[in-house]
Parts: structure tokens; sequence; C-alpha cells
């Protein structure tokens, strides 16, 4: 059969071609118009969710507020006649505030002028948070607006670009085809427009019946289906949402344009290295989550910087920059990565590179690891082993692109096996990167060798490290090599944190466990003494542990319970009878741990976990747990930060409580006050923030000292002999 020309097809023929052309047309136009107002529909959302915050605020700022820029007013007769706030003030405006007795038009023009600029800062520092109401009409329509944007983003993200080029350019040939959609136009138009009517018709049947053409239109109708999709229930909507709070989040600030502080993002490392790092490019096609500004700044230091760390504090997502940087040296070639963890991680390591990327993840260590290490040889993609596998394993001769280590604190000491092991890896691969939000927990010795592993020398280790002026001189000499940002700088919608401390006395039973370990010097019985007679009648710890759980499940709330030690663990495990679960303790294999916190996160309401802080404060993500008990202090304060940052993170949507038990005139007592001098000294050398106040002897204070300290304390004020 011969094919038509342009010449010879018939008007009938080329008008057909041109509605077909002009319904691709307007599928991709559509979907850009829609894709338009669905992001339209989440600015308004957040818009009024956040006024309705802003006037919430400023109902909440006293009349007395606007004396800080205008010290003269008469603030007693604006509260006499009624305004009260800085929003009645601002409500009210000058005309109606001249009409009180004694207020001018000019102090009516102050106290406004001053009222606006306080409600500009309050607009400007007012963050939605991730605590949205979905009961609150504004806050159900923000969720249900990102619910639309977030269903529909995979597909959207394909079809978005093809959806532009083909509308404009279908558009073009369609206008350019028109003369001869009948015989008189055809006839009634000049030979150089009918040729480019002939082009026209030849091009739009070549592009509408190319196969990457047929791709495209194919991604365009799924990417609309999505948007188009019936909205669900709203319960519907919380549940996507308590899963995938980061996601949403990540989307709301791409599409309001909610800005980080810049600063912040970058961690306030200088100017100029942060200029560098910007140079970076990131390759993302690779991912599959939208990374937030700060996180992509992340990978492009560990990129830049090719041996670093990254020190963001827990929940801001470390291991999502780690991915990123994986999946950008995927996208430019490379093909074999390999992670180091601890074992009760891997398994969330496995899931996050499997989720967040495409890149495939192999389990190299326990059952089967042999046949993984093939494959991953053979394959390309992340290995995934522990620290103890690590001093074992023989890889196979493939070139590493990049060695992640996770809560590298773990190899502080240089001269244990593991250390020694990591060591001999950092030195034969080039690119090394080092994630733990808590790079010195006793002495700065720890964070220097840290850094020593990546760029030896980076400090003088003969330098002297005095308590302030050592601490600001040690930041400026490790920023090339250590990134940290903070919750508070660069996760603006994280829920309210809210600690308590809860302190109880001693019952008489408790009492005598107590003063017999003091008696005897035993620094760990005396800090589990409190729960010796096993019963909420005899320990007022336990019965307060109660009455907060039995508060916080009637509330619908999941708890954590964390204890440092098993026997404390079981009593309490006891105590709640069924309604716990646990306890999730060290001696438990990785893969129940993980069992044990999917199930605690998959029950419907209230439930309760109970875990060993040094087992499921690290790596373990709780976000579905908004209420964190802790059973006593503890040695090291990272531990218990730690273990609250399991749930305060990344993606937690509920204001989270903490409570720690306490009991007055006790070794908790002379813990806390004993332990104060080492967060100041790791916010002086790690943290970014002013300088704290630390003494020489903080540095050296070792969990051996500090038990002898407390016991010896103890004794004295107890009148018990030493026994020295």
């Amino acid at each position: 059969m011969a094919v038509q020309t342009p010449v010879s097809k018939s008007p009938s023929a080329i008008r057909a071609l041109l509605r077909r052309a002009a319904a691709a047309a307007e599928s991709a136009r559509s979907l850009i118009e829609d894709d338009r107002r669905a992001q339209q529909a989440v600015r308004d959302a957040y818009a009024a969710l956040h006024s309705a915050a802003v006037r919430d605020r400023l109902r909440g700022a006293p009349v007395d507020r606007l004396k800080e820029i205008v010290p003269r007013l008469p603030v007693a007769k604006l509260e006499k006649a009624g305004f009260g706030s800085v929003h009645d003030v601002l409500n009210a405006g000058p005309q109606r505030l001249e009409q009180i007795p004694g207020v001018g038009p000019q102090t009516a023009a102050q106290a406004v002028a001053a009222a606006r600029r306080i409600a500009e800062a309050v607009e400007q520092d007012t963050r939605i948070s991730a605590d949205v109401d979905p009961d609150d009409e504004q806050g159900a329509a923000l969720l249900a607006a990102l619910h639309r944007v977030q269903q529909a983003q995979g597909p959207m993200d394909r079809a978005r670009d093809p959806a532009r080029r083909l509308g404009d350019h279908l558009g073009r040939l369609i206008d350019a085809a028109t003369p001869l959609r009948g015989r008189l136009r055809r006839a009634l138009t000049g030979a150089r427009r009918r040729d480019e009517a002939r082009e026209a018709v030849a091009a739009l049947e070549e592009l509408l019946d190319a196969p990457a053409t047929q791709r495209d239109l194919k991604r365009i109708e799924t990417a609309g289906t999505r948007l188009r999709a019936k909205r669900p229930r709203s319960s519907t909507i919380r549940r996507d949402f308590e899963k995938r709070a980061a996601e949403y989040f990540s989307t709301l600030a791409r599409i309001v344009g909610v800005q980080e502080d810049a600063e912040a993002a970058r961690g306030f490392i200088p100017e100029d290295l942060a200029a560098e790092i910007g140079k970076q490019q990131l390759d993302t096609r690779h991912l599959r989550v939208e990374l937030r500004g700060y996180q992509q700044f992340g990978a492009r230091f560990a990129l830049a910087g090719r041996r670093v760390i990254i020190g963001d504090e827990m929940g801001c997502g470390k291991t999502v920059e780690a991915v990123a940087a994986l999946a950008h040296l995927r996208a430019e070639g490379e093909r074999h990565f390999l992670v180091v963890c601890p074992a009760s991680v891997l398994i969330n390591w496995m899931r996050e590179v499997r989720g967040h990327s495409s890149l495939r993840p192999y389990r190299l260590h326990g059952a089967g690891r042999d046949e993984q290490l093939l494959a991953w040889a053979g394959s390309g993609g992340v290995g995934v082993t522990t620290f103890e596998s690590v001093r074992s394993i023989t890889l196979p001769r493939v070139r590493i692109a990049m060695l992640v280590v996770d809560e590298a604190h773990y190899v502080k000491n240089p001269d244990t096996q593991r250390s020694k092991a990591l060591a001999a890896w950092t030195r034969r691969i080039e690119r090394v990167l080092f994630l733990t939000g808590t790079p010195m927990e006793n002495r700065v010795e720890e964070f220097r060798n840290l850094v020593d592993y990546l760029q030896p020398g980076l400090v003088d280790p003969e330098a002297e490290i005095d308590a302030i002026a050592g601490s600001k001189a040690f930041r400026r000499a490790v920023a090339p090599a250590y990134l940290r940002r903070n919750q508070e700088d660069v996760l603006a919608e994280l829920p309210e944190l809210t600690r308590v401390d809860e302190w109880e006395e001693f019952g008489s039973e408790d009492f005598a466990a107590y003063r017999k370990a003091v008696d005897e010097g035993n620094f760990m019985a005396m800090r589990r003494a409190a729960y010796a007679s096993g019963n909420v009648h005899g320990s007022a710890k336990l019965r307060r542990l109660v009455e907060l759980v039995d508060e916080a499940c009637d509330s619908g709330r999941k708890i954590v319970v964390f204890s440092y030690f098993r026997d404390v663990l079981d009593t309490v495990c006891t105590v709640l009878g069924p309604r716990a679960l646990g306890p999730l303790t060290g001696s438990m294999p990785p893969p129940r741990r993980q069992e044990l916190v999917d199930e605690f996160t998959a029950t419907r309401g209230p439930a309760v976990l109970v875990s060993q802080i040094q087992a499921g404060g690290v790596g373990i993500n709780m976000q579905a747990a908004s209420v964190v008990i802790l059973c006593e202090p503890q040695v090291k304060p990272t531990l218990e930060t730690q273990a609250i940052a399991r749930a305060h993170r990344l993606g937690q949507v509920h204001k989270v409580q903490v409570h720690r038990l306490l009991v007055a005139d006790s070794v908790d007592e002379r813990m806390l006050e004993l332990l104060g001098n080492k967060t100041e000294l790791f916010d002086a050398y790690a943290r970014r923030s002013e300088t704290a106040e630390s003494s020489p002897d903080a540095r050296d204070l070792t969990e051996a000292a500090l038990a002898r300290k407390v016991v010896d304390t103890e004794r004295e004020r107890l009148g018990i002999a030493s026994s020295n």
C-alpha cells in the first residue's frame, strides 16, 4: 500500500491527524495546568495555616512587647482600654487607638507601626510544625493538598518536561498545518505557506508515531490519572503522612519555597569552603527521595571533601545524605560501594539503600555472606557489613568508590582491633565518609582520632587544647573535614520536644538496697536500687512510670521505655504486663530487634516498647513513639541524646515528651551534677554554639573516675566510712 504524502492526503485525513495532535497537545497542557493547580492548592493551604499560626502567636504576645520598639509607649492606657495583645493593637488600627483618652495620633501611629514590625518578625519566624491537626479544617486542607502532589510526584517528575516540550511542539506544528484542513483554505493559502503546512503535517505524523512520543504520552496519561484521582478519606491521608512526613515536608519546602537558614544548612563552615562545596554537582537520577537543601549540601560536602565526617545531630537524616553521595557516584559510572555499621543497624541500612535509591544492597554479614560477596562483586551495588565482619572479610578485587562508616565513634579508640581494621580500609579507599552524631563522648582526643583516620595531621597533635580558646581553634582546624547541623537549625517543622525530670524519693525497701550498694561501693547497684522492690508499692520510680504509661495510653500515644540495665527492663515488663513489647536488648539478634520495632510501629493505637538504651538508642528509628521514658540518667550524656533522637527526628509528626525518672539525694543527682561538664565540652568542640564553659579536668573524667567520685560523695553524705 502506497504511503500518502501531505500533498496527496485528503482534507479529512489531515483533519483527523490534527484532531489526534490536538488531543495529545491538550493532554500535555492539561497535565501542566493540573500540576500548577495542585501546587497552588498547597501554597494556598499553607498560607491559610501559616496566617492562623501567626495570628495565634500575636494574640499570645502581650501588648507590653511594643515597648521593646517604642519605650515610652503608654502601654497601661492601651491595656486599660482592652488592647491586651499585639494582635489587638494591629487589628484596631491607628484611628481606633486615637479614641483612647491620652493617646494622640502620633502615639497611635507608633503603636501600630511597632505592632506591624513585631508581626513581620513573627511571620518570618513561624514555621508549620509536623504536628498538624488533621481534625482542623486548615490542617486537613494542607495535608490533602500535599497528599495529592505526593501521590503523583514520581510519575509527574517523569512527565513534566515531556509534557511541556510536547505541548509546545505540537501547538506550533498544529498552527503551521492548519491551512491544509480544507480545500478552500488550501486554495487561498500562498505557495510558501502551503509548503510550510505540508512540512508541518509530515512532522506531525512522524512525531505522533515515534516510539518516544508514545512513551511520553503514556507517562502524561499516568501522571494525569494520579493527579486527578479521587481524594481519599482524611484518615487515609493522615496515615500516609505519618509514614512519610519527611517526604511531605520536603515537597512543602520545594513548593512553598520555605527558606532554610543558609549558614545553618552549611553547618556554619567558612564561606570560602562553602563556595568550593557549592561548585560540586549532585546527580540525583538514581535517588528515589527528594532531598532537603541542607541534605543536598551534606552530600556535596561528602563528595567534594572526599574524606570527611558528617556529624549532623541525630534525626537530621545523615543516612540519606550518604545514599545521595553513593547515588551520584553511581551516575558517574562507579559500581561498588561499602558500608560498615553496627550489627544493630545493618537491616536499617539495607532498607534505606533499597528505599531511597535504585542501588542494590548486599548483606555481607552472617549466613550467605560468601554468596552475597560474589553477587556484589559481579553486579555492583552497596555492600553492607558490620564492624565485626569487616575484620575477617576478604573482598574480591573490585574498586570501591566510597567507604561509609556509620556510628563512626565506635572506632574512636585507635588501639582496638576493629579500629585497626577500619584504619586499614580507610587507607585503601580514596573516598571515605564517617557518619556520627556523637563524634566526641568523653575527651577531645576521641574527636581528633576520628579526624586523623581521614586527614592525618589536620589537627596538630602537639597543640595545647585549653578549655575556651582551644575549642575555637579546634573547630576552625577541623572545618575541612567536619560538617555538623543541629535539629533546631535545619528542621523548622520538627514538633516540640518537652523534657521533664520526674523527681521521686526512695521507698524504705529501695533505700535499704541503695545504702547497701553504697556501703559496698557498687556503683551499678546504686544506679538501679530504685527498682529493687520490684513493685509499684515499694518503688516510687516504678509507680511514676506506670502513671506516665497510663496517661500516654489514655491519649492514644506510643511509648518507649529505656534503661541501661536488663534486670530493670525485666521488672518494667513484669509491672506493665501484656502492654509491654520486649525487652529489646543487646543480646537480641538485629533482625529480631527490627521486627520488634516494626510490630510496635504497626500497632494501632497505644503501645509500649521496652528497650535497653544501648541497643535501641542507636540506629533504630522509632518515630512512632511520642513519649520517651528514661529509667535512670546515663554515664554518657550522648547515650540519652541518641535515645531521644530515635523518636524526635526527621519524620516525627507528634510532639515528643521525654520523662527522666530521678531520685533526689542519690546517685542520680550526683551524676547530673558531674555530667554537666561533659555536655559543655561537646558543645565547645563538636557542636556549633557559643563557647561553653568547661574545666580541663572534664576532659579526663572517665566512667571509672565518675563512678569513684559518686560513690565517695554518697559515702560521705550517708556517713558511711570508706572501705579504703
